[in-house]
């Protein structure tokens, strides 16, 4: 049985899909399972695996299916998988060659979940950012998910995880298809369940900001879908949480996480529609979400329960401070 199954959803990533393939070839922990998933391509995708597949005699198991959006095929490829572990991987990023083998201490120990760290850079291979966040041996998911949200900006984030198989299979964990910000879906709610999770200082995800891609396009229609999905990803949370053994304080953390992406994401809707999103986490009465333990949070809890729209616009008038001062540089 392979260590880390390695899965790949591809969709009309012919740019990148070769370099991503050569990272996982080249790991240095070999006991490694690539699953290639085409979601539907109808770029040039599908011939360029299939030829580095004949070039390197690789055994890669490699699924055609018609497209289904990234949850779907990646809901697809984890149900192939047979290794110990699983591995998320976007076909437009890349692998450092250790990142599995420096983690192989955690999978001995058969850890949940293992957290890692990402360097984003541009398509040039310019470095951006590295992610930063919390560092800790094994403790439990709810533990875990308290120490992520109050120090790590990417908590949500699924390729920077490493998931144990038994540990997956055992809570059916799907993403949601047909949705957007499915790793803001999931990620949260694998945490929770967890009975050990462990976040390393291990930078090994190479994270490819694309021009065009998901999280950089601007177009308004889409916006707008992405924060009904949001919403749609609280409701389904309510729904799951209510159930589960979970400490209370840690329920209120985990809906704080929620509202406040949420609320954040009101700043990208114009004004003509803001009262809809508004009245929304009204219904829900998310503003009880807001944890006020610390003075920022406080504040934006003070802001919003005067004026949602308000706070909108002063979040609005910093991006665009900040933007000017990086273009005065």
């Amino acid at each position: 049985m392979p260590k880390v199954s390695v899965i790949i959803p591809v969709y009309n990533t012919e740019k990148y899909i070769e370099k991503c393939l050569e990272s996982v070839k080249d790991q240095i922990l070999k006991n490694i399972e690539i699953i290639v998933v085409n979601d539907g391509s109808t770029d040039n995708s599908s011939s360029i695996i299939k030829k580095f597949i004949n070039n390197n005699q690789l055994n890669i198991k490699y699924l055609e299916k018609e497209n289904g959006g990234l949850s779907d095929a990646r809901n697809y490829g984890i149900k192939h998988a047979t290794g110990d572990y699983i591995c998320l991987l976007d076909s437009d990023d890349y692998l450092d060659k250790n990142l599995l083998k420096n983690l192989e201490k955690y999978i001995e120990q058969k850890i949940d979940v293992i957290k890692y760290k990402f360097i984003k850079i541009d398509e040039d291979g310019n470095e951006i950012e590295r992610s930063t966040g919390p560092v800790f041996e094994n403790v439990n998911g709810q533990e875990a998910f308290k120490k992520l949200f109050t120090r790590d900006n990417y908590l949500e984030v699924a390729c920077l995880y490493l998931y144990k198989r038994s540990f997956w299979n055992s809570n059916k964990f799907l993403y949601p298809k047909e949705r957007k910000h499915e790793d803001f879906a999931l990620t949260p709610l694998i945490l929770i369940q967890a009975n050990s999770v462990v976040s390393t200082a291990e930078y090994g995800y190479y994270y490819v900001e694309r021009k065009n891609s998901i999280t950089t396009d601007r177009d308004y229609e889409k916006v707008k879908s992405r924060i009904d999905d949001l919403i749609y990803h609280y409701d389904n949370m309510n729904m799951t949480i209510k159930n589960k053994n979970i400490d209370e304080d840690i329920k209120k953390i985990v809906y704080a996480y929620y509202t406040n992406t949420i609320l954040y994401r009101l700043k990208d809707i114009r004004k003509e529609d803001r009262n809809k999103y508004i009245n929304e986490i009204k219904k829900r009465k998310m503003l009880n979400n807001v944890i006020k333990n610390d003075i920022k949070s406080l504040i934006k809890y003070l802001i919003l329960k005067i004026d949602i729209n308000k706070y909108v616009e002063i979040i609005k008038k910093r991006e665009k401070a900040n933007d000017r001062i990086i273009k005065e540089k």
